[in-house]
């Protein structure tokens, strides 16, 4: 489903980021990324939703590569591609439910459907009664779980995680690592960067090693 195929990333200064990158993720695959900060690991993530743009190489997904991509069709490819931050990226002043319908509300998704898909994911996700509250009256966990509502509301194929338990404590770090585990049961793919090797260790899930830009495990 995803190539990335000699994909390399040069900074200003030759700063290299990523040195010649070749990785196949297959279809429901549950894959982490690990490795120290500034190994590549958030850059490839963004490469995957074209947030930024490799220097050199291809990126495949769906058959298409995702470097050559008409920019009116990067909305198209976020909906297929979800993404979950570490710092969740909540709208303070909207309630759960309104944090969640903004992203139908962006593409212009009717009253009606916003009605039923939001309360329905919530309800996946275990955040069912609490629609109504502010992202001040939840827990960090919660918080979380609202920003993964977010990315699921279009049904993507893929789900990106982007040191999603960094801000959480050890329960609510293993609430959300179970709730990945549960979207990737459903059939999503999910890809996620994280530092936790506890985590890692407990999943007994691919883990691709990466160091200054290279991939040097893959097991």
């Amino acid at each position: 489903m995803i190539s990335f195929q000699n994909v390399t990333k040069t900074y200003p200064k030759n700063v290299e980021a990523l040195r010649g990158v070749d990785l196949e993720i297959s279809d429901g695959e549950f894959l982490f990324l690990v490795g120290p900060s500034g190994a590549g690991k958030t850059t490839l993530l963004k490469f995957l939703i074209r947030e930024d743009l490799p220097s050199s190489g291809a990126i495949i997904f769906k058959d298409e590569d995702i470097v050559s991509l008409a920019d009116g069709l990067v909305p198209q490819l976020r909906r297929q591609i979800g993404m979950v931050f570490q710092d969740f990226k909540l709208l303070e002043k909207r309630t759960v439910f309104e944090n969640v319908a903004f992203a139908l509300e962006v593409l212009g998704r009717n009253d009606n459907d916003i009605a039923q898909m939001v309360p329905f994911i919530l309800q996946k996700v275990g955040l069912a009664e609490k629609l109504d509250f502010y992202p001040r009256q939840l827990s960090s966990g919660e918080q979380q779980r609202v920003a993964i509502a977010r990315a699921l509301i279009h049904e993507p194929e893929v789900l990106l995680a982007d040191e999603p338990t960094g801000n959480l404590d050890y329960e609510n770090s293993w609430q959300i690592i179970n709730l990945l585990k549960q979207i990737n049961e459903w059939g999503t793919t999910v890809i996620m960067a994280t530092h936790d090797r506890t985590i890692v260790d407990s999943l007994k899930k691919r883990v691709v090693t990466l160091e200054r830009g290279l991939i040097v495990k893959d097991e």
